[in-house]
Formats: structure tokens, C-alpha cells, sequence
């Protein structure tokens, strides 16, 4: 999402092709073969400068597991956007050659349409797993609800089941755990976790009025809404950690993601080499049962029904909870 910087992305990266490359080969070499991507990211100009990264970088194209997303808007037409057979047809058409492959690895609804029907969402997908155009499919920004349909209807009709959901969940975020984690959990499909610094309010470089250092990313774009005095709460106590572990914050948020049972990947969005070799120390990150302890409950959903109903009915059920 950071590669490009067309349009309103501007907002989010510019990165060009020549630094993005060096990412890529970098993130690479590290061990990382995941590379995510969406058709509207800098009005697909991030597709075409991905695509040139694969290439750039000598290495086979089954080393990559591509990943690209399509649902949102790509022109002024009503057929432009949306989960409707037409508009899938066309844009995968697009993203192939802008990435300049013949196939894409994961291929992902990137938001719930609500005017088509979910049959004809997966119909399309499973004719473009057929074909050959796509090895798998995934959901993004979906609901619990909508997901489980999905899954029955595919398993239904005997159609190419989606394999994982996309989605934001960071330590000051954890909406997921109330109905998507148990899902898919139950379901055992994969979580591809996006934003996991909050759109970089988990960096440890902001303060509790807002204020952050020129030009980064929230101060011109304050998105994913964030319960800004629990996140504050949460980076208070992952300072005092990365304190004595000498790491950063990012890397102390990254890590708790890495240690849930239900995230399979962690998308990063480095913008520099810096932020990318910070990124990558999470990964060697181990964290205490007392330290893990202590960021459950500094970052503690508030109890919701039907949530505390539940755990209240069943709780002679599960002995010692």
C-alpha cells in the first residue's frame, strides 16, 4: 500500500520503484515470501511497481506468494467497483497484467458488497480458480456473519472454499475477538492481519494529544479509528517492555500479533529500511507469559453482550474459567 503514492495514497506512501525493490529483495532475503497488494492502491500504479519488485529481484515466481485484492472503486462507471461477476471478470484481467504474472496466488474480495448476492461473488472466484488465474481466494473486511455464509454456501455448491480473511487487529484493536478469531478458528481459515501499528499510533511516537513527528502517516491521515486512551494505555506498558528487552514499540506490537494462535501473517507497510529492520526484529521477539499477561489486560475489550451472557452460562462447563 505504500508503493506508488498516486492520488490519495499520497497519504499513505510514495514509494518508488527503485526503493521498493530494495524492500522487497530485503524482505526476501529475511525469509518473507508474502507480498500483499490491492487494484486501487495509487489507482493500481502499486500493482505495476510490485509486479516490476517480483522480477527485479531474480527470484522464481513460485518463491512469491502473491496476494491482490479487488471489490474497490477503479473508474468513474457503475461497474467500476463492487463483487458482481462483471466487475471480478475485468479486474483480474487488469491486475494480471499489471503485475505482469499469469496467475495470482491469493485473490481477495477486499470489502462486503451489499447489493451482490454472495453466490455469484463465489461462483466468479471458483471459475477463476478453474482457470487457472487464481490458486486461491480470501475475503477482507468482512463480518462474522457474511464470512460463515460464504463458507456454507461454497461447501454447499462444492465451489473453491475461501482459505483466509484479511483484517485489522492490532493490541489496541481487538474488535476480532468477540465473533471473527472463534470463527475462524472453528473454520480454520487463515488471518492476514492489516495495519498492525494502527496506522502508526503504535509507534511509540505520538502523544496523547495527537501530536507526532512531521510527515508521519496519521498526521495527514488519522485512520484506523482507534480507542485512542487504550492505545495509550497499551504503549505505556509496551515501552516499559521494549525497554527491557531493547527493542522499540512496533516491534513489541508486532510480536503480541505474531504470539496469537490465530494469525497466520503480519502485513508490514515500511516506508524505509529503518522502519522495515525494526519490523523484521519482531519476529525474534519472545514474550513472557507475564508479559503477555500484562498486555491482555491493559488492552481488555470491555465485556459485551452477548459476550458475558455466554461466558457466564458456560462457565460450569469449562472447568477453572
Amino acid at each position: 500500500m505504500t508503493f506508488g503514492g498516486r492520488g490519495f495514497w499520497s497519504n499513505i506512501g510514495d514509494l518508488d520503484q527503485g526503493v521498493a525493490d530494495g524492500i522487497l529483495a530485503r524482505c526476501l532475503d529475511a525469509g518473507i515470501n508474502f507480498v500483499d497488494t490491492a487494484d486501487v492502491y495509487s489507482e493500481g500504479l502499486s500493482e505495476e511497481i510490485t509486479g516490476r519488485a517480483m522480477v527485479n529481484s531474480g527470484r522464481q515466481r513460485s518463491d512469491i506468494v502473491l496476494a491482490t485484492k479487488a471489490c474497490g472503486s477503479v473508474g468513474p462507471g457503475p461497474n467500476d467497483r463492487g463483487a458482481s461477476r462483471g466487475h471480478i471478470m475485468d479486474a483480474v484481467k487488469k491486475s494480471l497484467q499489471r503485475l505482469g504474472t499469469d496467475y495470482i496466488d491469493l485473490y481477495q474480495i477486499h470489502a462486503l458488497d451489499p447489493v451482490t448476492p454472495i453466490e455469484e461473488t463465489l461462483r466468479a472466484l471458483d471459475d477463476l480458480v478453474s482457470q487457472g488465474h487464481v490458486r486461491y481466494i480470501g475475503l477482507s473486511n468482512w463480518s462474522a456473519w457474511s464470512i460463515m455464509k460464504a463458507l456454507g454456501i461454497a461447501d454447499q455448491r462444492g465451489w473453491t472454499r475461501p482459505a483466509t480473511l484479511q483484517a485489522y487487529y492490532t493490541i489496541a484493536g481487538r474488535d476480532l475477538e468477540r465473533e471473527i478469531t472463534p470463527l475462524l478458528e472453528s473454520e480454520q481459515l487463515g488471518l492476514l492481519v492489516w495495519s498492525p501499528l494502527a496506522g502508526g499510533l503504535l509507534s511509540g511516537k505520538y502523544d496523547r494529544q495527537g501530536a507526532g513527528p512531521e510527515g508521519a502517516r496519521r498526521s495527514g491521515f488519522d485512520f484506523p479509528p482507534v480507542n485512542k486512551e487504550r492505545a495509550f494505555a497499551c504503549v505505556d506498558v509496551m515501552r516499559e517492555i521494549a525497554e527491557s528487552k531493547a527493542c522499540s514499540v512496533p516491534a513489541i506490537a508486532i510480536a503480541w500479533l505474531l504470539h496469537q494462535a490465530t494469525v497466520t501473517s503480519v502485513i508490514i507497510g515500511a516506508r524505509t529500511s529503518e522502519q522495515l529492520e525494526d519490523n523484521l526484529s519482531a519476529t525474534k521477539l519472545q514474550l513472557s507469559d507475564a508479559e503477555l499477561a500484562r498486555l491482555a489486560e491493559v488492552s481488555a475489550l470491555p465485556a459485551e453482550y452477548p459476550g458475558w451472557m455466554i461466558a457466564r452460562q458456560t462457565a460450569a462447563r469449562i472447568p477453572g474459567q
